[in-house]
């Protein structure tokens, strides 16, 4: 994933961009930047390694080096960015967040017989920022670019761009990721998460329409090109990676959470299949507020059988190296004997991928002392890598523990039913369920339905995009 921030104010906005950035540090663990401009030293710019530092650490020595009334930032999953371009629209600081699926073809297009260099990635990829600016360059400006860009990278494209006049945003042409726009008295922000800003005076002002282009200023915003009709906005945002005081088209992500657990408790009573358990309790930290919604309405008491150690590894999937994560993941886990030990015991998770450290963390309860573990997923099966932004991405759909259940039983043929198998009150449903809990431990295991899931989400099902589980684009 990633995530951006940008201020540009009446009075020097260094602190609010490195605030508000550092505010979306979970949606990324590899590099952070930040680009400031002012009219008389004009645009500076550092570039860090986070993988092992947060940002505000790698950061807090540059701060006294920066001056500037406007700014941008940025926590990266992939690309070290912000970028410094110079190109006949003139000089600009740009930021990308998306998936560019088919950067070769667009090099081979319009680059192959220019002469044209791109930086390399250490896996020797391009720089996909890079890409999208020089996509951009090839119009008479930037409102023309930025269109151009978008309508020819396959996969999606959110970017912040700053200018000496000011900084320009543009969400992608499908809206799968929100840009929001916050005011006060002395300035204007644009970011990703909402509540970056409201903790530094901010308040709501307006939300980009999918495919806008906006010009944002010290006074206010104008819009340079109009939203879409069409919209397809990530679901993962409200079920996994959005932080919980943000909201997105109105719908706040706590709440959809709660409303989320209480439908799967709901949907679990009425077909008869709520097992007898002692506590409900959610996997650290964002299955917690749907195990809060599922044991609200279960009647089943809530309870943290087992705490997450977080002051020296915040994030779980720190640090790159896979056994290292895994390691790391078992050492946070920390038990609560008392209730754990002879406890039937229903985790609610925000979604099963691969499976790997909810393995281990079913072993770790059984050694525990738990007496049964029944597993429910906060979404449906998986059963398609994204393509769109960097969530559940893999090398092969085999690598999710749906697809490779489902191999595992039926073989290629089995890869044809693939809806089937999502839908439990199939036989085929049923037979994936029972294999999963076999391979993982669980006593018993559910799964939210896409129903249930779009119900709790509040917002035209057309508008939400749920490739992952579908494969329907």
């Amino acid at each position: 994933m990633g995530g951006f921030f940008g201020t540009i104010s009446k009075r020097d906005c260094v602190m609010d961009v490195f605030f508000g950035t550092d505010y979306h540090s979970h949606l990324g663990t590899k590099r952070g930047g930040m680009a400031v401009y002012d009219p008389k030293i004009g645009f500076q710019r550092q570039i860090h390694n986070i993988e092992n530092t947060p940002f505000r650490t790698k950061f807090d020595k540059d701060l006294a080096e920066f001056k500037g009334c406007s700014a941008i930032g940025c926590i990266s999953d992939t690309d070290p960015q912000p970028l410094l371009v110079r190109s006949h629209l003139g000089l600009y600081a740009i930021i990308t967040v998306g998936i560019i699926n088919n950067s070769e073809a667009l090099i081979e297009r319009y680059f192959s017989d220019h002469g044209h260099q791109f930086m390399a990635m250490s896996s020797g990829k391009v720089n996909a920022t890079e890409l999208a600016a020089a996509l951009i360059n090839q119009k008479d400006d930037l409102v023309s670019g930025i269109r151009h860009a978008q309508e020819e990278i396959d996969g999606s494209c959110t970017m912040l761009i700053l200018t000496p006049d000011g900084i320009i945003a543009a969400r992608d042409k499908l809206g799968r990721l929100p840009v929001l726009i916050g005011q006060n008295d002395e300035g204007c922000c644009v970011s990703f998460e909402s509540f970056a800003y409201h903790k530094l005076g901010y308040i709501d002002a307006y939300e980009l329409g999918p495919g806008e282009v906006v010009k944002v200023t010290a006074r206010g915003w104008e819009t340079l090109a109009p939203a879409g009709d069409k919209m397809k906005i990530c679901a993962f945002l409200w079920t996994y990676y959005g932080y919980p005081n943000s909201n997105y088209e109105g719908v706040n992500v706590e709440v959809m959470r709660y409303r989320n657990g209480e439908i799967m408790a709901r949907d679990e009573v009425q077909k008869g299949q709520l097992p007898k358990v002692d506590y409900v309790a959610g996997v650290p930290d964002s299955g917690v507020p749907h195990a809060i919604g599922f044991a609200n309405r279960s009647g089943k008491p809530f309870a943290r059988p087992f705490v997450k150690y977080t002051p020296t590894w915040p994030r779980s999937f720190m640090p790159a190296n896979q056994a290292a994560r895994n390691q790391v993941a078992k050492m946070k886990q920390i038990p609560v004997p008392e209730l754990i030990e002879g406890k039937k015991l229903l985790f609610v998770d925000d979604s099963i991928v691969r499976g790997t450290q909810l393995r281990e963390t079913v072993e770790f309860l059984y050694e525990s002392g738990a007496e049964e573990v029944h597993m429910r997923s906060a979404c449906p099966p998986i059963m398609y890598g994204c393509k769109y932004l960097n969530f559940s991405r893999s090398n092969s759909d085999m690598e999710l523990l749906a697809r490779r259940t489902i191999q595992n039983l039926e073989g290629d043929e089995g890869q044809q039913h693939l809806e089937e198998y999502a839908d439990s009150s199939t036989e085929r449903g049923q037979c994936m369920l029972k294999a999963i809990c076999k391979e993982m431990g669980f006593d018993s295991l559910g799964y939210q339905s896409l129903d249930g899931l779009l119900e709790a989400i509040g917002i035209d099902r057309d508008k939400i995009c749920t490739y992952c589980w579908t494969g329907k684009e």
